[in-house]
């Protein structure tokens, strides 16, 4: 892990540094999802709350634009065909 990004995190938010690292490797961890875990798991995420397939398309869709890593915009087809095959 890189020690500058530890010490800066701990420093600015007042957290010690064990528990700097573990925050940091949660963010890591919950961001390096690929596109294609990110759909599926909003996708049923969405779908148990009662949202139906219309209206998830595009929360996915503005969801995936906010990333730090983007994912390049990705049509509806796309999507569906992520989580349906």
């Amino acid at each position: 892990m890189d020690q500058q990004l530890v010490h800066h995190v701990a420093g600015s938010t007042g957290l010690p540094v064990p528990v700097a690292e573990r925050v940091i490797a949660d963010v890591v961890a919950y961001f390096s999802e690929t596109t294609e875990e990110f759909v599926r798991r909003r996708h049923a995420e969405l779908q148990r709350r009662g949202r139906k397939n219309a209206e998830i398309w595009q929360v996915i869709s503005e969801e995936l634009a906010q990333r730090p890593v983007g994912a390049g915009e990705l049509t509806e087809r796309q999507l569906r065909r992520i989580v349906y095959g």
